[in-house]
C-alpha cells in the first residue's frame, strides 16, 4: 500500500473502545484488509503525528479489519480520542 490514508479507514467508537483508551492507552481503527501491522504503524504515527508502541490486527466475520493502535506512554489515547470525536 503507498498510500498512507488509504489504509486507515475510520476510527472505531464503542464502549469496549473507549474502555481501550482509558485503560490501556489504546485506540481502535478500521483499515485495509491488506494493510500489513508496520504500514497501518506508519500510516497512524503520519496522520496523528502520535508515536505507536505496538499494532495488532483482528478480522472481523463481518469482513472488516481491526486495528488494535497501543500508544507511547509519552502520547495520550485519550487526547488523540478527543482530536478525533470519540469523547
Amino acid at each position: 500500500m503507498s498510500i498512507r490514508g488509504n489504509i486507515v479507514k475510520r476510527v472505531l467508537i464503542s464502549e469496549d473502545a473507549v474502555s481501550l483508551v482509558e485503560k490501556e492507552n489504546k485506540i481502535i481503527f478500521i483499515v485495509d484488509l491488506k494493510a500489513r501491522k508496520s504500514e497501518i504503524k506508519k500510516a497512524v504515527e503520519k496522520l496523528y503525528e502520535v508515536r505507536v508502541e505496538k499494532v495488532n490486527v483482528q478480522v472481523t466475520p463481518q469482513g472488516e479489519k481491526k486495528a488494535y493502535v497501543k500508544l507511547k506512554p509519552e502520547f495520550s489515547a485519550a487526547d488523540l480520542a478527543v482530536k478525533l470525536g470519540i469523547f
